[in-house]
């Protein structure tokens, strides 16, 4: 069996996406005989036939009142030939923060097109945020072709058009109808003209890129270990790598270099350690190590400005005025953004942090590459981001200056010390507010 596959949908709202879900665990014999029942029970659109399978998915009680995906449903089942997770995202322009949540795991996205309408807008934007968070596989699921009699050209239109969309993209296009099943488990005898694989098919077959145990060795520490005097460990998840004892590794943002003495686990020493297992690392040497260092092999990038791609997710727009917590592997610290966005924005920033970050491109290392920025009055997940790399231009004098320099100048304008304080506490209601 080959190994597991993490599959997102994408597309339009009504374009068919959960219909296409439960299709196809309907059609797989992925689905109990109880839920099977339950659907056709709730099924009340009499377009679907006798199960409508968007139900499989959609869960919610406003989400089958209203006939669209508003969260993100994850099923997971297999085939006798791979495991699969799938997750049913959203297609309203209201909720491209799941749509990107969902997408943010996977390893090839189904892009669903409804062939009456061709592509839109949403359409557009799915594939665009897929493309950012890395995905290079893609299945270009053009739906409903029943409702164009399975016209070829509509097909084909549609193929060229979204060449063009995403470029040097591993593309593959299927001419499909969730609602009757063409080409979703089997060849489908509608579309003579066709000659490449059926979704499932395709599914059980792809070969995707997700080998992080290949990529260097990365290790966030998130807790300094000290059960007794004579021992010393660092415990973490491997993000990406492996490691063996008597590895050189060095420890950053330090730079200082030293050797792996030994791996431990819960089950005892190791050997040899791999991404995504949780170890503890004893080292040679004594270096001073805390959580949100980073033990690993090669040079990262360290840095305390860089360029990202934001995905803002709070109603509450960006103000770059105001100062966030960004959590970054292990590590959170302050942060401010240059500009604003607005909720379901994407945008390219700069964003500076209070202290040095340890990273790769997002484009090299999903994990060390990708961040969180989260509201410090609410404490709410605000922005996802993934960063494209070191902002190497200097800041100029005319610059706006950052919070802590404006801090920094209404204290040192003031006439007295209570002045000073003062002052800094209205600035700090002024951020946070």
């Amino acid at each position: 069996m080959a190994g597991l596959l993490r599959i997102c949908t994408a597309g339009s709202v009504d374009d068919g996406k959960s219909t296409l879900i439960g299709r196809l665990l309907y059609d797989s014999r992925s689905v109990y005989e109880d839920q099977v029942h339950s659907v056709q029970k709730a099924s009340k659109n009499l377009l679907a036939g006798p199960i409508d399978f968007s139900l499989f998915t959609d869960g919610l009680k406003a989400e089958r009142e209203q006939g669209i995906t508003i969260d993100v449903a994850y099923r997971y089942f297999a085939t006798a030939r791979r495991k699969f997770i799938l997750a049913d995202t959203p297609g309203h322009e209201q909720y491209t923060r799941n749509m990107a949540t969902g997408a943010s795991t996977a390893d090839v996205a189904i892009l669903l097109i409804d062939a009456r309408h061709g592509v839109r807008v949403q359409s557009r934007r799915h594939a665009q945020i897929a493309r950012l968070l890395g995905i290079t596989d893609y299945v270009l699921a053009v739906n409903k072709m029943d409702l164009v009699d399975f016209d070829r050209t509509v097909f084909e239109d549609i193929v060229d058009e979204f060449d063009r969309i995403l470029p040097n993209a591993k593309l593959h296009p299927i001419p499909l109808s969730a609602l009757h099943g063409d080409n979703v488990i089997t060849k489908s005898e509608r579309t003579p003209w066709f000659d490449g694989a059926s979704l499932l098919e395709f599914l059980e077959t792809v070969e995707v890129d997700r080998n992080v145990s290949s990529k260097p060795f990365r290790f966030p520490v998130q807790l300094v270990l000290r059960p007794a005097h004579d021992f010393r460990g660092y415990a973490g998840q491997i993000v990406s790598g492996t490691v063996r004892p008597g590895d050189t590794v060095t420890v950053w943002p330090t730079g200082r270099t030293t050797r792996v003495a030994r791996i431990v686990t819960w089950d005892g020493d190791v050997e040899v350690a791999r991404s995504p297992m949780s170890v503890t690392l004893t080292l040679e040497d004594e270096i001073d190590i805390s959580r949100g260092d980073m033990i690993g092999v090669g040079e990262p990038q360290v840095g305390q400005r860089f360029k990202a791609d934001v995905v803002w997710m709070d109603e509450r727009p960006l103000d770059p005025s105001r100062v966030y917590l960004l959590k970054h592997t292990s590590r959170t610290v302050s942060a401010e953004v240059d500009h604003g966005l607005v909720l379901n924005q994407i945008g390219s920033v700069t964003v500076s942090t209070a202290r040095p970050l340890i990273f790769d491109r997002y484009g090299e290392n999903r994990g060390t590459g990708s961040f969180i920025l989260i509201d410090r009055s609410t404490n709410f997940t605000a922005g996802a981001g993934m960063i494209a790399g070191v902002a190497r231009d200097p800041e100029t004098a005319s610059a706006r200056p950052t919070a802590a320099q404006r801090i920094a100048r209404l204290a040192r304008g003031a006439g007295s010390d209570a002045e000073a304080i003062e002052a800094v506490r209205k600035a700090l209601e002024e951020l946070l507010s």
